[in-house]
């Protein structure tokens, strides 16, 4: 169960990653799509697992390979925009949220 304190800082790390990840995409990351679905920070706010959508599907794991080699920029960019409202910018832990490709496949079976 996550404490209110958690939910919002959630809420504002996904709303700024967001914003970055859609400014920098097309130099870092070849114009790939990404968008933050979700992000779950740990109980003394010092590690967020950052849920990312990424289109096209069949190279999210090289896409997700380039998001990884970018990390200690991203966690810049991220203090630069929220260093006045955290004390510490959290290390930051990028993973696939599949649950779009889940859904489509469900629904697929469904239809045949």
């Amino acid at each position: 169960m996550e404490s209110t304190r958690q939910n919002k800082i959630s809420r504002l790390l996904q709303k700024d990653l967001s914003e970055i990840f859609q400014m920098e995409s097309r130099n870092l990351f070849q114009g790939k799509m990404i968008s933050v679905t979700r992000v779950r920070i740990s109980p003394d706010l010092g590690l967020a697992r950052v849920y990312l959508s990424i289109f096209p599907s069949d190279q999210s794991e090289a896409v997700l390979q380039m998001v990884k080699v970018q990390t200690k920029n991203m966690r810049r960019l991220l203090g630069n925009r929220v260093g006045k409202q955290l004390r510490i910018v959290p290390q930051l832990s990028f993973f696939v949220d599949d649950s779009l490709d889940y859904i489509a496949n469900i629904d697929s079976i469904l239809n045949e």
